[in-house]
């Protein structure tokens, strides 16, 4: 299968190469805006669409990661990056007839809730699921734009066929029939292969020289990864599951490990996907040595 992977050279697109690129299955090309140093990079930019149709002919599968991912960056870098690139992803695999579309969306389009209940939401036993069904509660620029690529490749699947396109023309916005499938992965924290692990942030900080191991800062950060850990290998899976699965139509999945502490139901990715995670940050009682 041929995938392209925007945005590869970053922190998740890494972690997949490096999960799944030597397999047989998958050919990836790895588009960024920059070039990287270790293997073969398409540069392009995606809020440019003129630079980015070429590169998605004979592809079977976009991978979208490309974003910029600062929740506190400006309304106008959201906009060209997040939004207007998310369309111009989805227009060059569109018109490319690029059948399978997957959206790195976030655990940011519900962030309210951790944002009204922290800490107390970091205990195993609080009582909150929020399924692939609830509402949408971005909590910044970052995840409004999250929501919309998930509506945007709503709209791309679901308007191929509209019954009412002569009595209301200006409903069809996409006469395409690609891409057949959009699945949006709500990623919840993936972090560089050296803090892969549920202390990953709060070791992250001690390095950085934010705190103290130990400090109140570096526990209510490592309470948090033990809920919100995706590992690399449990990504790789995902990443697989999704490639392979060929439902049609558009669907929404949680990327978490299976973290006994986390708060987003992850019984539909289960069913669907036949996701079976293989860490879990409860498990987790110091960082690796």
């Amino acid at each position: 299968m041929r995938v392209l992977i925007t945005g590869a050279n970053g922190t998740v697109g890494s972690a997949i190469i490096d999960q799944l690129g030597d397999t047989d299955e998958y050919e990836f090309t790895c588009l960024d805006v920059e070039d990287h140093p270790d293997r073969d990079t398409v540069v392009a930019d995606i809020t440019d669409l003129d630079d980015l149709r070429g590169h998605f002919d004979d592809i079977d599968a976009v991978i979208h990661l490309a974003a910029a991912v600062d929740l506190s960056g400006s309304w106008e870098e959201i906009l060209q990056t997040n939004i207007i690139g998310t369309y111009n992803v989805l227009q060059a695999a569109a018109e490319a007839e690029v059948e399978k579309f997957i959206f790195a969306s976030s655990i940011h389009t519900v962030g309210m809730y951790e944002i009204e209940l922290s800490p107390d939401i970091y205990d195993p036993d609080y009582d909150l699921t929020v399924t692939h069904e609830h509402p949408v509660r971005p909590d910044s620029f970052y995840g409004l734009s999250k929501v919309f690529g998930e509506a945007a490749g709503r709209l791309f699947v679901e308007s191929q066929e509209n019954p009412l396109g002569d009595l209301h023309p200006t409903y069809v916005t996409n006469t395409r029939a690609y891409p057949t499938s959009f699945y949006a992965l709500r990623i919840k924290t993936v972090l560089g292969d050296e803090y892969d692990h549920p202390y990953g942030l709060a070791e992250m900080g001690v390095d950085e020289g934010w705190w103290e191991r130990d400090s109140d800062e570096y526990n209510h950060m490592a309470d948090r990864l033990k809920c919100t850990w995706l590992s690399h290998r449990d990504l790789g899976q995902l990443t697989d599951h999704l490639l392979q699965h060929d439902d049609p139509g558009f669907d929404v999945f949680w990327g978490v490990s299976g973290n006994d502490g986390t708060w987003v139901d992850l019984s539909h990715t289960r069913d669907i996907l036949g996701y079976t995670p293989q860490d879990n940050g409860a498990e987790w009682d110091a960082p690796p040595e």
